[in-house]
């Protein structure tokens, strides 16, 4: 499974882990993501998506139409 956001659209990233010495090594920057289960009055049905926080915090401010109009629109879903 993929780990992007499908509100947000947030991915993994790369980066360096940096040691004291300033060795650098590559590494990953993981979003921080939950599969919930999101409740569609409109459709009167049940939506599982993969979500980070900020995709939570979106959703419980626009509402989970708005936010899903929103990032089918943005090509994320």
């Amino acid at each position: 499974m993929s780990k992007v956001c499908q509100i947000t659209g947030k991915r993994v990233i790369t980066g360096n882990n940096v040691s004291h010495s300033k060795r650098r090594t590559r590494r990953t920057f993981e979003p921080n993501l939950f599969s919930r289960k999101f409740y569609d009055p409109e459709n009167d049905n049940w939506v599982k998506l993969k979500v980070s926080a900020k995709g939570i915090r979106i959703i419980n401010k626009k509402g989970i139409a708005n936010a899903m109009k929103e990032a089918k629109a943005k090509g994320f879903m």
